[in-house]
C-alpha cells in the first residue's frame, strides 16, 4: 500500500528558492512540487492533506554536531538517543549526526559498535555518526578507510583535552594524510589544550574558581592559534578541514584567510556563540556553570564577526554541539573548581527557532537560514539531496513552520532531558507546527506523534563540497 500526503498552500523555502507550492509526498519521499493553484497542483490527491496556508514549508533541519549519552568528566550527557532525538523533532530537526568515540587503546570499530548499540531502535528521527579518533596508530589509520567505505566519512580530532581526546601535531598530520587518500573529512576541535591546561592550573592556584574563569583561561588567541595550525597541517597533508564550534573573531579571520587562499577549509559555529556571551558565564551563585562549554562563550563583541562569517560564507554551518548536563548534580560537580564543570550545553531543540529569529532580526535571509541549518550540513556530511532540501526524490523530511507565532523559550516547556534552558525567558518569533520524517508525522500541530525506533541509521557519502 502506498501512502500519500499533500502539503498545500505554504511558502516552500529551500537554500536556493522560495515558491508558493504544493508538495506531494509518496512512500516517504517527495514525489512532486507544483505552484499552488495550478492544474498540476490541483491534480495532487492524497489520504492526508496538510494545510500550510500562511506558513513556511521547509526542509527538516540537519544538526551535524550532537553528543547524546556522551561520557564526560565522570558523568554522561543527560539526553539519551531517545530523548534527544524527540527534542530535536520538536525543534524541527529531522537528522542528527552524532559522535561515536574511540577510547585510547581500543579500535575505531569498538567505539562505533558501542554507539550503534546506544542509538539503534531508540531514535525518533534519522541519524548518522562521525568518528572521534583518540588514538592514532597504524591500525586506526587502516580502519579509517573501512569506515569511509561503509558511510562513516568524517573523523574528529582534538587539539584540546590532553589525556582524554588530545592528538598531537604528528597524530593529526597522519590522520589528515589518510583522509586525503580515502576522501574522509577531518573535523577539528581547535584549541591549544596544552597551553590552556597551564592557564587553568595557574588560575586555580590564584583561587579563581568561578565558572567565568573557564572562559578567561580558554583564550580566543589559543583558539585562533590552533585553528591556524590545523589549517596549515591540513594544507601540508592536502586534506580538507572542518573546524567545529568556531567562537572567536580571531579564529574566523584564520578561516577567512585560508578560504581566500583557495583552501578546502570549512567552519561551523553554534547558536550559543551567536546569542550568548561571557555575561552569561559571569552570572552569580554558580549560575554561570550552565553556560560552560568548549570552545567557551566569548565577549559579546565577537558575535558580529560570526554573523558576518555566516553572511559571507566563511562559516558554512550552524550546528548545536548539543551536549546537555543538568545543573543539579552534574554542572554542580565543578563548585569550587571550574575545571570540573562538565563542558556542554543543551540546544538541539532551539536551533531552528533561534536562526529564524536571526532572519527576523535581519542578520541573515530566509534562504540562508535554510542553507546553514539544512542544506549545507547535508552537503558537508554527504547526505544531500536525500536530506536538506525539498525536491523530487528527497526524503520527505519536512517542517511546516509558523513564522508569526511567538514563543518564550523555557525549561518549563522544552523537551530536552535537562533541568535548565540556556535561553530561559527569551522571546522568539516563529515556531514549528508540524514535522514529517520520511513522510511520517512526528509532530502534528504541536502534538508529538512520533515514536522511538522510527529513526533510521543513514550511511553517508563523502563531503560534497570537494571537487
Amino acid at each position: 500500500m502506498s501512502s500519500r500526503t499533500v502539503i498545500r498552500g505554504g511558502l516552500v523555502i529551500t537554500a536556493s528558492d522560495e515558491i508558493h507550492a504544493d508538495v506531494l509526498i509518496e512512500d516517504g519521499r517527495v514525489a512532486a512540487l507544483a505552484a499552488t493553484g495550478t492544474p498540476a497542483a490541483e491534480s495532487f490527491t492524497a489520504e492526508r492533506v496538510i494545510d500550510a496556508t500562511g506558513k513556511y514549508v521547509i526542509p527538516g533541519g540537519v544538526d551535524g554536531h550532537t553528543h547524546m549519552e556522551m561520557p564526560f568528566g565522570g558523568t554522561y550527557a543527560a539526553d539519551t538517543f531517545e530523548t534527544g532525538t524527540r527534542a530535536a523533532a520538536w525543534g524541527g530537526t529531522t537528522t542528527i549526526v552524532d559522535f561515536a568515540i574511540q577510547s585510547v587503546g581500543h579500535s575505531l570499530r569498538e567505539g562505533l559498535d558501542a554507539w550503534h548499540a546506544k542509538a539503534e531502535g531508540n531514535c525518533a528521527i534519522d541519524y548518522g555518526f562521525h568518528m572521534i579518533v583518540s588514538d592514532v596508530n597504524q591500525e586506526t589509520l587502516k580502519e579509517m578507510d573501512l569506515l569511509v567505505e561503509e558511510g562513516v566519512t568524517s573523523f574528529k580530532q582534538f587539539m584540546a583535552y590532553p589525556g582524554v581526546f588530545y592528538s598531537d601535531d604528528g597524530q593529526i598530520l597522519r590522520a589528515m594524510q589518510r583522509a586525503a587518500e580515502n576522501g574522509g573529512l577531518i573535523m577539528m576541535h581547535a584549541e591549544n589544550g596544552i597551553a590552556i591546561d597551564v592557564l587553568v592550573e595557574q588560575a586555580l592556584a590564584r583561587g579563581e574558581t568561578d565558572p567565568r574563569f573557564h572562559g578567561e583561561v580558554r583564550k580566543a588567541l589559543l583558539e585562533a592559534e590552533a585553528t591556524h595550525r590545523a589549517i596549515r597541517l591540513a594544507q601540508v597533508a592536502g586534506a580538507p578541514l572542518y573546524v567545529v564550534h568556531v567562537s572567536a573573531t580571531e579564529a574566523v579571520a584564520e578561516l577567512t584567510r585560508a578560504r581566500d587562499e583557495g583552501l578546502n577549509v570549512f567552519g561551523e559555529t553554534c547558536p550559543q556563540y551567536l546569542f550568548l556571551s561571557t555575561d552569561n558565564l559571569a552570572e552569580p551563585d554558580f549560575e554561570g556553570a550552565k553556560y560552560v562549554c568548549s570552545t567557551p562563550l566569548r565577549p559579546r563583541e565577537h558575535q558580529a564577526a560570526l554573523w558576518r562569517g555566516l553572511r559571507t560564507n566563511d562559516l558554512q554551518v550552524v550546528s548545536t554541539d548539543h551536549c546537555p548536563f543538568c545543573f543539579s548534580g552534574q554542572k554542580e560537580l565543578g563548585r569550587g573548581d571550574f575545571s570540573k564543570i562538565p563542558n556542554g550545553m543543551p540546544g538541539v531543540e532551539n536551533r531552528m527557532d533561534l536562526l529564524h529569529q536571526a532572519v527576523v532580526d535581519g542578520h541573515i535571509g530566509r534562504r540562508r537560514w535554510i542553507e546553514i541549518a539544512c542544506a549545507s550540513p547535508a552537503r558537508m556530511f554527504g547526505l544531500y539531496p536525500k536530506k536538506g532540501t525539498i525536491a523530487p526524490g528527497a526524503d520527505a523530511d519536512i517542517v511546516v513552520y509558523d513564522p508569526h507565532a511567538e514563543q518564550v523559550i523555557s525549561a518549563e516547556t522544552h523537551h530536552m532531558n535537562v533541568d535548565y534552558s540556556a535561553y530561559e525567558g527569551r522571546r522568539v518569533t516563529g515556531r514549528v507546527e508540524t514535522v514529517l520524517s520520511r513522510g511520517e508525522p512526528v509532530v502534528t500541530e504541536r502534538e508529538y506523534t512520533g515514536h522511538k525506533g522510527h529513526g533510521a541509521y543513514v550511511p553517508r557519502s563523502t563531503c560534497q563540497y570537494l571537487s
